[in-house]
């Protein structure tokens, strides 16, 4: 162990305490006070707005239950992968109540501990993993104060606690800069699609006409890498996606998907499983998807753009809800119709959109860049490996 550095059970320097089980019949989408929720934790720490998914309270509130801003709270209840442990801090503007689900953790010996430091404790990798290794339930994963208690701490000088807390704030500040700079860059992406793809002077007409169908199998198996459709990544290996690479050893009634050609899930592209292969030169797909590219009379990236629009998203949903199963075949994917200027015209907005969307991509990779920095960082210092200068 580094010198004047000590290990304790955090049961020696904290508590943690229940919140409290409030009352589902006053529960409201507005109100004078707002009731925290698992779902308000970033997974990695830090608050989250729920926006209009946020919950709030109008009936009476036990003192005990309302918090202070700087509070700081733990999940208990892992609602998403990952969110187990997740601490944030409570914010100001708002009257906030303290939630069955949460822990509210208590400071006992503030001169050997501080929350700041803690705060980042809570989301190391090393911490995550022993409360989830320690939690119960099987589908929904679910820990107490007193498994967290029972965890062992590397506690520095409170000195240097409160550096390396200052430093690890100093790259969440960057990193939130970051994700609100994204956000406001895809706020003004959706309006420019809005405007120039969405313009009601454009001639509306059905996809039909434009697309292809492309239906080419695997016969004698020329290729082997087997691809997937998600509705959050696009296009992704099967294997990476399922954990295990594709049984089959016969691929040869797979479809193949050439680069630049688009594939969905009939019964999925509902919910937004529908993407265009780039990111490799070709690949196969279960024979259950449906392949298709754009004719030269319909830029493809003018497609591109319309596709994933919230109008083209709620016409895919109508067509599925127009079916038995809620599925879209390619006839019912034809008979959508959208807006369709010159070529000329589809050039010049998938140009000016390709351009923006590159932007807030460079935005998200620096993002990842200074989170993964920011994940190393913490590594060194919270293990002591790295001493910060006080």
């Amino acid at each position: 162990m580094v010198e004047d550095r000590s290990s304790r059970k955090l049961r020696d320097v904290i508590s943690i305490k229940h919140g409290f089980a409030f009352s589902s019949k006053f529960f409201s989408t507005d109100g004078p006070h707002v009731l925290l929720t698992p779902g308000n934790f970033r997974e990695e720490g830090g608050f989250r707005w729920l926006g209009e998914k946020q919950k709030f309270y109008k009936g009476s509130v036990p003192e005990d239950y309302a918090l202070s801003p700087g509070q700081m709270l733990i999940v208990m209840t892992e609602q998403a992968p990952g969110l187990l442990g997740s601490t944030f801090f409570v914010p100001e503007g708002h009257s906030f109540l303290h939630n069955q689900r949460l822990g509210l953790v208590q400071v006992e010996e503030p001169n050997l501990v501080c929350t700041r430091y803690l705060h980042f404790v809570f989301a190391s990798s090393r911490v995550r993993k022993a409360i989830s290794a320690e939690s119960a339930g099987t589908k929904v994963k679910h820990t107490s104060p007193d498994k967290i208690l029972a965890l062992d701490v590397d506690l520095p000088p409170l000195s240097e606690q409160r550096k390396i807390a200052d430093i690890l704030q100093t790259w969440d500040e960057a990193i939130e800069q970051l994700e609100t700079e994204t956000t406001i860059k895809e706020t003004a992406h959706s309006g420019y699609v809005k405007r120039l793809i969405h313009d009601p002077q454009y001639q509306r007409q059905r996809l039909c006409p434009h697309l292809q169908h492309v239906s080419n199998r695997n016969a004698g198996q020329k290729t082997e890498r087997v691809l997937s459709v998600t509705n959050s990544a696009g296009f992704v290996l099967a294997e990476d996606q399922f954990a295990h690479r594709i049984a089959a050893a016969d691929l040869s009634h797979y479809k193949i998907v050439q680069r630049g050609q688009y594939a969905y899930n009939p019964a999925r592209i509902n919910v937004g499983s529908i993407a265009r292969l780039d990111r490799w030169a070709n690949g196969v797909l279960s024979p259950m998807y449906v392949v298709f590219q754009v004719k030269p009379s319909l830029d493809s990236d003018f497609f591109y753009h319309w596709l994933f629009s919230a109008e083209a998203r709620q016409r895919i949903r109508l067509a599925a809800q127009g079916s038995v199963r809620e599925t879209v075949s390619f006839d019912d994917l034809g008979s959508i119709s959208l807006p369709v200027p010159s070529l000329e015209r589809q050039r010049a907005v998938a140009q000016f959109l390709n351009e923006s969307q590159r932007e807030i991509e460079l935005l998200r990779k620096l993002t990842q860049k200074y989170q993964q920095q920011k994940r190393g960082l913490m590594q060194k210092l919270l293990t002591g490996e790295w001493r910060a200068a006080v």
